[in-house]
């Protein structure tokens, strides 16, 4: 069986390649411009078949149902956890304060426009008023921000990247690239920053929109998972590396986005009455009728069309293809289970 990332690594760097040209048709003064039949990125999400989707596991979803708005309609808000072997000590710590029913009660403190929404204990910072943790939590060191790539795994990413850079096969390195020795792909349907040379061999989650991190005070600390984010702005991939990243929503970012923003310091509210409450917080297997969630897998012959076609625009709105595209505006689709 083929590895994601490899897979990942090959479909980036397919997407950097010339883009072929959309076929001109016979110059005709009375003739009307030609519509060009290539698919958006919906249209090819939406043909992909149902064996290029991958279900995500009630299990790995974290749900958190918000007060009602003001005309009383319901708030839901849905996270996909991050695979092992990301963020694990957090996602543990995670899934014990959902068990615990810990969230209850709690409340979004913060909606700082063009970066996040923030939720956790209103009164976390005070420990005479702070609401007790449950017992078992781990800490977290900050060296779990980042994973080894896998020894199996290793050599063929590293031979991979000598091969496009020296044979020049793909036309030119990936598409997404970051710092030098630095390198961006999909590992099981989120994006993963990842050292591309034998200086650096890691693999990291990263920001983009939609990203749901780990509130933390400054280093050593590296926060319990009490504390979440969800980034709601342009990505603020200064962050990688630097916080925890335990997931994304998935669905319902609506009800965060749309959130009045604080007019405190850094976007935190200043009074109670600003708040919005949250009901509850439980992990997806503990919720009744929730519905089935599926991701585009990412090894998908279809995906690689999306993303290609993220990239290189030649529906018929565009003039021309970019050429390439920021990996975070290849966002995974992400779909209800039909039927």
């Amino acid at each position: 069986m083929k590895h994601p990332l490899l897979l990942s690594v090959a479909l980036l760097a397919s997407c950097n390649a010339a883009p072929a040209p959309a076929p001109t048709p016979a110059a005709s003064p009375s003739a009307a411009p030609a519509k060009n039949s290539a698919l958006a990125p919906t249209e090819i999400v939406a043909a992909a078949p149902a064996s290029d989707w991958a279900a995500i596991a009630p299990s790995d979803l974290l749900v958190m149902d918000l007060a009602p708005d003001a005309k009383g309609a319901a708030r839901q808000v849905v996270i996909q956890l991050l695979p092992a072997p990301f963020s694990q000590g957090w996602i543990g710590n995670i899934r014990a304060l959902a068990g615990a029913k810990w969230w209850d009660g709690t409340a979004v403190n913060r909606v700082q426009d063009g970066y996040v929404v923030q939720w956790g204990d209103p009164d976390g910072e005070d420990k005479a008023k702070a609401k007790p943790l449950p017992p078992g939590l781990k800490v977290v060191p900050q060296e779990e921000y980042e994973q080894p790539l896998a020894p199996r795994v290793e050599l063929k990413v590293m031979k991979s990247f000598e091969q496009q850079q020296s044979s020049g096969e793909f036309g030119s390195p990936p598409v997404f690239h970051d710092a030098p020795g630095q390198a961006q792909v999909f590992l099981a349907g989120f994006p993963v920053g990842m050292g591309d040379n034998r200086k650096s061999q890691s693999m990291w989650a990263m920001h983009c929109y939609g990203t749901v991190g780990v509130g933390r005070d400054y280093p050593p600390d590296t926060g319990s998972g009490a504390e979440l984010y969800a980034v709601i702005g342009q990505a603020p991939r200064q962050l990688d590396r630097n916080i925890a990243v335990v997931g994304r929503v998935i669905e319902g970012m609506e009800h965060l986005s749309s959130l009045p923003r604080g007019t405190g310091d850094i976007g935190f509210y200043k009074t109670a009455e600003e708040r919005t409450p949250i009901l509850s917080i439980r992990i997806g297997s503990e919720v009744p009728g929730l519905p089935r969630y599926q991701y585009l897998s990412t090894e998908s012959a279809s995906f690689a069309r999306y993303a290609d076609a993220r990239a290189n625009r030649r529906d018929s709105f565009y003039i021309r293809p970019a050429g390439g595209v920021d990996i975070c505006n290849v966002p995974v689709p992400v779909r209800r289970v039909p039927g």
